[in-house]
């Protein structure tokens, strides 16, 4: 030890016995240093409080000076600012190495004193902390240590002869508490058994020499205490990690199921090992406990992988960590505590040249910021106003400190009467998943309370949901439940029946591949040419799901098929597919594209396995001919075409039942299909799934792919087609990207085809439809697809219409990356719970909903089409009541002939314009038929205010009629001479479009009498009248006079009877064949009244 340190001993036992008061001291040595201020030349007073900090040097300790002393320049920085000291006061820390020894601890304090320090702070050893702990009570200084973890420290100190005086403990780790928080854990769980399992010197980087046997002694002190508990101890210190085993085995396994550890994290860890090993993880009857003393990072760190380990070991690892539960001091997770985590480092680097490295900062390292605070409260306290009055007592400092509580940087800092922080405590628990810990439960010393984390749950091991018992159900050694083993007889004839079982699979296994064998060799899939009969030049309308455009043709019964490669816009969607009959069932004939087709065992195979395929929801394998030239395959034949002809066809309404229906029966098939062993389609697309006659969607062109691939096919003329490109928008794009796809395609390959078949069916606008103002060719949108990228192309979803599951259904399955799109067994249980409002499980049910759903559509259509027919009906009659009398087109109408009829009295009107010959002269056969249109329109709308009827118009002439088809008495002379008097007045002012001052002059001629009438003609029938009458009439319009109207003395003597007419005698007038002695003109009614009265005046002129 050297005379320094014979010194020191005798200084230890002078001050020992010079006990007092305040200092346990009563002789004051006086020092020269002892000084706590000075007055400098000016006149300024300067006060320095020394402050000593006992700590290792080597940062390998988790609490070493590098570690510490940043963080006390900055609880200086934070007193300062709260202030807690007074500006005129400086904290001068004074760093003392202690090598986590009692001898140099004792020294460095015993030097520090000689330095006139006024504060300890540290050590953190408990060894240390007990050596010096002892001394500062005669030194007068306080000590103030995140140490001092055993239950020697918890002692009551209320006077100078009790050993740690004035020692005040603010770390957030006791021994005490976290035996409290064990026995706590014990109670919940009802555990009365537990073995301690601890290495000597187990986590000495915290606490020094015998950290974890302190640990350890200090919970058997409390355990002792506690009367039912049974306790067992074992220290691993002195076995070797391939040992773990069977001292496992011997201290634990026949006794224990409750095991609490405290040691290095490595020896944690191969006990765990040797515990898996041993079975007590899988079996779920053992729980084990690690107390960990340092607190940084345990809520990230992997524990069980250790670099530089095997895989295999790391994952043994892994589980066994599974059944481990940590107790370590409770961490602050908040955003304040890591920036001053960060803070600390930064300063650590820049001023002390020490790197922390990743890992956060450690609690016992910030306890000492939390130090440096509480006894800056207790120095506020004391100190006075005046900096010559300052008398720094260290019994009155440290009782000031004691039963404080404040906001400290590591949490609530809670000291209690005894000079010892309360600290809470977390319990962390491994998550399965991820594997991490997580803190599952939390201890808080101040209550004495343990409150779980809402939410959180411990996952026992074995797949346990409750804890495992102290003592296992039927014991450790089974004793405790009866002997169920079998008898040797029982054992016998258990192997002897298993043979059995072996023997009677083997057996089951070979039938069934000489079953197999046979089924091939039999060739039940082959079809004679013969057997089919086949009509020549029959066109039976069907579906297209497979060929382009077919048919039959000639009287040899041979098949003959277009070229595959046309242009989609040039077809007609109503193709024709061959048929014909195979054995009394009609069916699809699909040509082979081959001469000659090689038979191989793997083609006979498949051939074999699509003819064992059956489901509702697929096309009927029937067989196929293998016989040049007649090369096909026979399918069921399914009436209502393919999918994508009923979606393109307008006048098939389909509802959201009809639709979900259909999707539904696609998943259906696909299930099938992809649980075959056919495995996938390839070529799924909505032209390859037809329609049967009872509306029930099958899949059809899977299998077969080497059959149904042309042979002579020239792949580089075809990829100009616009077919081409076209029938690979339903192609997958990591399917697109390959250098040669795969005929077989993939499943997922196959989901991805689905999805746009979805679309088409929900938005009805045709393949990969990507909105009204997109116009991109096949190819380009192919060509997209394959690109992918971050944005890939897809068809567009309008959110109004579609509904949300459905789009949501088609993005997951037209995923980029094909392992995110669902199988179809999932898609069967979407579907499901998507249509459960609208579909039955009832197969018969669904098809009658399909059929009535089909019966309303017809019905729609025809009510559609019966209203088209009597709108055009009505059109026609109305057409035919303008070009004929109304009785008369109703007799046509009826189909009855018409036959001429004689009518006694008539009055027939012409007319005609004086000078037209000139004026069309003159005006451009434009303005000519202008002229008259608006002239007659302008009469035909006069004209329907009279009992009259319009024969026909020729150039400028006029003829009408009244008293036929219908006779009207003697009214007819008025009808029409009312209507002369009102176009004679409505073309006085009659405007010419292209000479409007020009006088339009109508010249109007009258005549009575008899004629017939009747219809002439079929292809353009007209309603002629013939008679002297109608000739008559002719001359008297001819011979007459401009803007006047010529009225025969017949047809006078008529209008007189009424005696509302004025007309005026021209004298003697001389047609072609008669002669008249007066001729009159019509000159106006003798009352302005109503036109339609019958009340005029007649005078003659």
């Amino acid at each position: 030890m050297g005379t320094r340190g014979i010194v020191t001993l005798a200084i230890l036992w002078l001050l020992h016995k010079t006990e007092g008061k305040a200092t346990c001291r009563e002789v004051h040595l006086h020092r020269d240093c002892e000084a706590l201020c000075s007055t400098n030349r000016d006149g300024v007073v300067s006060c320095e409080l020394r402050v000593a900090v006992l700590l290792p040097a080597d940062p390998r300790y988790d609490i070493s000076l590098p570690k510490v002393l940043p963080v006390l320049d900055l609880a200086v920085y934070e007193a300062r600012s709260r202030n807690l000291l007074p500006p005129w006061l400086e904290m001068k820390f004074l760093p003392q190495d202690d090598y986590c020894d009692a001898m140099y601890a004792q020294i460095g304090a015993i030097d520090s004193y000689a330095h006139c320090v006024h504060l300890f702070l540290g050590p953190a050893c408990d060894y240390c902390v007990a050596a010096v702990g002892r001394v500062v009570k005669f030194l007068g200084a306080p000590l103030i240590t995140t140490g001092g973890f055993t239950f020697d420290f918890t002692k009551k100190k209320v006077e100078c002869k009790d050993e740690y005086f004035m020692t005040t403990r603010v770390g957030n780790l006791a021994f005490r508490d976290i035996a409290k928080f064990f026995m706590a854990i014990m109670n919940r769980y009802k555990w009365h058994k537990v073995h301690l399992v601890y290495a000597t010197n187990g986590q000495s980087k915290i606490g020094g020499r015998h950290t974890c046997q302190l640990m350890m002694k200090s919970m058997v002190e409390f355990i002792k205490r506690e009367h039912n508990i049974t306790y067992g101890t074992f220290d691993v210190e002195a076995t070797t990690p391939s040992d773990y085993p069977e001292a496992l085995s011997d201290h634990v396994g026949n006794s224990y199921s409750v095991v609490v550890m405290c040691a290095n994290s490595t020896t944690i860890r191969e006990i765990l090992l040797a515990a898996e090993e041993l079975g007590m993880v899988d079996s779920g009857e053992y729980v084990f406990f690690s107390i960990e003393l340092s607190s940084s990072d345990n809520d990230s760190k992997e524990p069980w992988r250790v670099e530089g380990d095997t895989n295999e070991r790391n994952e043994k690892a892994r589980k066994a960590y599974q059944a481990l539960l940590t107790v370590t001091a409770r961490t602050p997770d908040n955003l304040e505590y890591l920036n001053f985590s960060r803070e600390v480092k930064s300063l650590a680097q820049s001023k002390y040249n020490f790197t922390f490295g990743n890992s956060s900062v450690s609690t016992f390292v910030t306890a000492f910021y939390d130090a440096v605070l509480l006894y800056a409260l207790a120095l506020k306290e004391s100190l006075p106003e005046k900096s010559d009055e300052v008398n720094l007592d260290g019994g009155n400092l440290t009782r000031r400190m004691w039963g404080k509580s404040f906001k400290g940087i590591t949490g609530d800092v809670n000291i209690d009467e005894n000079g010892d922080r309360i600290a809470d405590y977390s319990l962390l628990d491994m998550d399965p998943e991820t594997s991490r810990f997580e803190i599952v439960a939390n201890y808080y010393g101040a209550n004495k309370t343990l409150e779980y984390i809402p939410g959180k749950q411990i996952h026992w091991a074995g797949g346990r949901s409750e804890p495992p018992p102290d003592t296992p159900t039927c014991g450790f050694d089974g004793s405790l439940c009866p002997d169920n083993s079998l008898p040797g007889y029982a054992i016998l004839s258990m192997v002897l029946s298993s043979i059995v079982v072996v023997l009677v699979i083997g057996s089951v296994f070979i039938y069934r591949r000489f079953k197999l064998e046979a089924e091939i060799a039999s060739m039940t899939w082959k079809v004679h040419w013969d057997d089919v009969i086949v009509r020549p030049n029959a066109k039976t309308k069907g579906s297209m799901y497979s060929l382009i455009a077919n048919k039959i043709r000639g009287s040899t019964g041979q098949l003959t098929i277009f070229e595959d490669n046309v242009s989609l816009p040039d077809l007609d969607r109503n193709e024709y597919v061959p048929t014909g009959f195979y054995k009394n069932s009609k069916v699809a004939i699909k040509l082979i594209p081959k001469n000659k087709v090689e038979i191989s065992r793997p083609l006979l195979l498949e051939l074999k396995r699509m003819k064992d395929l059956q489901h509702d929801h697929l096309v009927r394998f029937y067989g196929a001919c293998l016989e040049p030239p007649h090369c096909c395959l026979l399918t069921e034949y399914c009436p209502k075409g393919s999918l994508q002809d009923i979606l393109e066809n307008e006048q098939i309404k389909l509802d959201r039942v009809f639709k979900g229906s259909l999707i539904h029966d696609i998943v259906r098939g696909m299930t099938y299909l992809h649980a075959s062993e056919l495995k996938s389609h390839g070529n799924l697309k909505s032209s390859n799934c037809v329609v049967d006659s009872r509306f029930v969607l099958k899949i059809a062109d899977f299998g077969l792919h080497e059959l149904r691939k042309s042979a002579d096919t020239d792949e580089n003329s075809d990829k100009n087609s616009y077919a081409y490109w076209r029938k690979q928008l339903w192609t997958a794009p990591e399917l697109l990207r390959m250098e040669r796809q795969l005929p077989e395609g993939t499943q997922k390959g196959d989901v991805y085809s689905f999805a746009i078949i979805v679309h088409e069916i929900v938005v009805r606008q045709g393949p990969f439809y990507l909105g009204d103002n997109n116009e991109l060719s096949p190819k380009e949108i192919v060509e997209g697809v394959r690109r992918g990228g971050g944005s890939p192309l897809r068809p567009a979803i309008d959110e109004t219409s579609v509904e949300e599951e459905v789009a949501t259904l088609m993005r997951r399955c037209w995923a980029q990356d094909a392992a995110d799109r669902p199988d179809f067994p999932a898609l069967k249980q979407t579907i499901r719970k998507i249509n459960k409002d609208y579909e039955s499980s009832n197969i018969l049910d669904n098809l009658l909903s399909r059929m009535e759903q089909y019966a309303t559509n017809l019905e729609t259509l025809v009510e559609e089409r019966t209203a088209d027919y009597l709108e055009e009906k009505r059109k026609c009659e109305e057409l035919l009541y303008q070009l004929l009398p109304k009785s008369v087109a109703s007799q046509l109408i009826l189909g009855q002939s018409v036959i001429a009829e004689t009518y006694d009295q008539v009055t027939i009107y012409f007319s005609d314009i004086v000078g037209f010959t000139s004026l069309s002269a003159e005006s451009t056969p434009l303005q000519v038929v202008d002229l008259l249109n608006d002239l007659y329109t302008c009469f035909d709308s006069i004209i329907e205010n009279f009992d009259v009827y319009k024969v026909e118009t020729i150039g400028d002439a006029y003829m009408v009629v009244s008293g036929l088809p219908v006779r009207n008495g003697m009214n007819h002379a008025m009808e029409i001479a009312r209507m002369s008097l009102a176009l004679r007045d409505t073309v006085m002012t009659f405007s010419i479009r292209h000479r409007p001052h020009e006088q339009l002059k109508l010249r109007i001629g009258m005549h009575s009498g008899p004629c017939v009438a009747g219809v002439v003609g079929l292809k353009m029938p007209r309603y002629c009248l013939f008679g002297d009458t109608v000739n008559t009439a002719s001359r008297m319009e001819s011979n007459g006079e401009a803007l006047k109207i010529h009225v025969s003395p017949k047809t006078k003597e008529i209008l007189d009877t009424f005696g509302t007419f004025e007309l005026v005698c021209r004298g003697e007038v001389i047609l072609k064949v008669r002669l008249f002695t007066c001729g009159f003109s019509l000159i106006s009614p003798r009352s302005h009244r109503d036109p339609r009265s019958s009340h005029f005046f007649l005078s003659r002129d």
